[in-house]
């Protein structure tokens, strides 16, 4: 998951293409693909984001930037 949302920041931020990118209900959309795809993968979220004591939508915040 970090390397990721940290490639996902690199993209946001590309200067060749005047970054960043990423509009609101884009950032919302990556961030329940990521959510949907650990899922998939058999990871319990929200028991993760519990064990971290966060909310499950922030999973990603230690390393986004967008």
């Amino acid at each position: 998951m970090e390397r990721v949302v940290l490639a996902l920041n690199a993209i946001n931020w590309d200067r060749q293409h005047g970054g960043p990118h990423f509009c609101t209900e884009e950032r919302e959309q990556l961030c329940e693909y990521i959510y949907l795809t650990l899922s998939e993968h058999s990871v319990d979220v929200d028991a993760l984001a519990a064990r971290q004591g966060i909310d499950p939508a922030a999973i990603t915040d230690r390393w986004r930037d967008w």
